[in-house]
């Protein structure tokens, strides 16, 4: 079965819980069969608004990715997502990192992500549950990689 890679973020409401709760929904898509901790990270791109708190999961799916990008999206919605603006405030963000070894270059879906080498937020909690992105980690600089900080919660 096809391993998707996921990223989930989010710095509006409590956004420890919307993730925990975005975890458990992606249930529907198929088998989380690992989650990262949870980490802390300053917004990307639009820096004047609260933290992020950010983490990957593992997800063997059947479903293709448009499927599953549609699946994402209805779980965005369910979970308070509205759209705001580009690298803007989010309740929820779901993004497919990474999609087995395929690659899709359409208008609203590139896979895999095509800023993952080079966002750290994104890398650190994925390096956690899959080795293979471990490299790409080390590739950064290691200033990127200390702001990413671990949550307790």
């Amino acid at each position: 079965m096809p391993l998707a890679r996921i990223g989930i973020g989010a710095n509006l409401g409590d956004p420890v819980a919307t993730i925990r709760r975005a975890i458990a929904a992606l249930e529907r898509l198929g088998r989380v069969v690992a989650c990262s901790s949870l980490y802390r990270t300053k917004a990307w791109g639009v820096e004047d608004q609260a933290d992020f708190i950010n983490a990957a999961a593992l997800l063997e799916t059947e479903l293709e990715p448009r499927e599953l990008l549609h699946g994402l999206q209805a779980i965005e919605l369910e979970l308070g997502r509205t759209p705001t603006f580009r690298w803007g405030p989010r309740a929820i963000d779901l993004d497919i990192l990474a999609y087995a070894d395929r690659r899709v270059d359409e208008p609203d879906l590139i896979v895999p992500h095509r800023e993952l080498g080079r966002r750290a937020f994104a890398l650190v909690p994925l390096a956690e549950i899959d080795p293979t992105y471990e490299e790409a980690l080390r590739a950064l600089p290691e200033a990127e990689i200390e702001e990413v900080r671990r949550v307790s919660a």
